[in-house]
């Protein structure tokens, strides 16, 4: 079989996964555990651990854009600098999926390195969310239950903005205003000495940093141009060949798209490619350090709040479009301001949920 750029581009995302969900794994790395962290015990480790993933993504970003390595215009998946500032479906978005990771126990990359990891609750999850994502992406249900969301989205370009990247909205440049935010994020994560003293929030920050670069890089530079260009002449074009980084949300409905027609290979994606390499990733290293254990729910209750969490991690992630990775770090490495807002519902979502079930816990002692 020739092994085309098509194939290059699944492959190397794939290895970038791979290397990924070990590191997430070894290093613990999780976005629903920084908020819980913060939230609960004051422990801002995994929080300054994701403000340096964003500071290194970030950084990244203003590097392959001033050096011309990269164009992320307003045509990437998911659309995160379109004009269209959909900020109520962020909003709402964000706040069902934070609700959604605390009861799942995880977030959409979360749930992969715990299934990597033997956790078989994260697999539940996982078939769970992708069917609900599936049905947001590929069936009328979005049309039908959030149709009238658009009415509240704000057209920038009747206000002369062509992005709603902040650089561009401010004026001050996203070379500018990109260096200034990850300059801010990196004294945030650093100023901690407990912080400082611990190689793996720093490995784990830099490692998924890096991957979100890696993603830019090839599928929005010279490679990416060149994958379009095959897939435009390509006698059935793949799936979502377009520039884009890692996120997982729309992904989980792909997969129960390709789940149900296995034998249409165009629509093995980016997305899937990056799913599967994070759980192969987190399972070596699992394995390699004797960490693989086999969990289940503990009792009818545990597997509600799960199934819960996961219906609305997959229609919240795909509402908000993007998870706490894919907005979070990913799109807020492009400087949109929909995935700011994003970032803070989900957090906000996230930590209220956190809030609710110790009352509960404190109602019921």
């Amino acid at each position: 079989m020739e092994f085309t750029i098509h194939l290059q581009v699944l492959g190397i995302v794939f290895v970038t996964g791979i290397i990924m969900g070990a590191v997430a794994n070894k290093t613990n790395f999780c976005t629903m555990g920084a908020v819980s962290d913060w939230v609960n015990m004051g422990d801002t480790g995994r929080l300054r651990a994701w403000m340096l993933a964003i500071a290194v993504a970030t950084l990244g970003v203003v590097a392959l854009e001033a050096s011309g390595k990269a164009v992320i215009g307003t045509g990437t998946f998911p659309p995160y600098r379109t004009p269209n500032l959909a900020w109520l479906r962020y909003v709402v978005g964000g706040l069902m999926f934070g609700v959604g990771m605390t009861l799942a126990s995880g977030c959409g990359n979360k749930t992969l390195v715990r299934l990597g990891g033997g956790n078989l609750k994260s697999l539940v999850v996982l078939a769970i969310a992708s069917v609900c994502a599936y049905a947001m992406l590929w069936t009328n249900f979005y049309d039908a239950a959030f149709g009238w969301i658009s009415s509240t989205t704000i057209n920038l370009t009747a206000a002369g903005k062509a992005s709603q990247a902040l650089g561009e909205l401010t004026g001050v440049g996203n070379t500018a205003f990109g260096l200034a935010l990850a300059v801010a994020l990196l004294v945030f994560a650093f100023s901690s000495r407990d912080f400082r003293g611990s190689f793996d929030h720093v490995l784990g920050g830099v490692v998924i940093g890096i991957a979100v670069i890696i993603g830019w890089y090839v599928t929005a530079g010279s490679m990416g141009t060149a994958w379009k260009e095959f897939a435009d002449f390509a006698d059935v074009k793949p799936l979502r060949v377009e520039a884009q980084s890692f996120t997982f949300m729309s992904p989980m409905g792909d997969l129960a798209r390709y789940v149900m027609n296995p034998a249409d290979t165009s629509l093995i994606n980016f997305g899937i490619m990056a799913l599967a390499g994070v759980i192969i990733g987190s399972l070596f290293y699992a394995l390699i350090s004797r960490s693989f254990r086999i969990e289940w729910f503990v009792n009818l209750g545990d597997f509600l709040n799960h199934a819960a969490g996961a219906v609305l991690m997959g229609i919240g992630g795909v509402l908000s479009m993007g998870c706490t990775i894919g907005q979070g770090i990913t799109g807020v490495s492009t400087l949109a301001l929909g995935s700011v807002l994003t970032l803070v519902s989900i957090v906000a979502g996230s930590a209220g949920m956190m809030k609710y079930q110790y009352w509960r816990m404190m109602q019921e002692a």
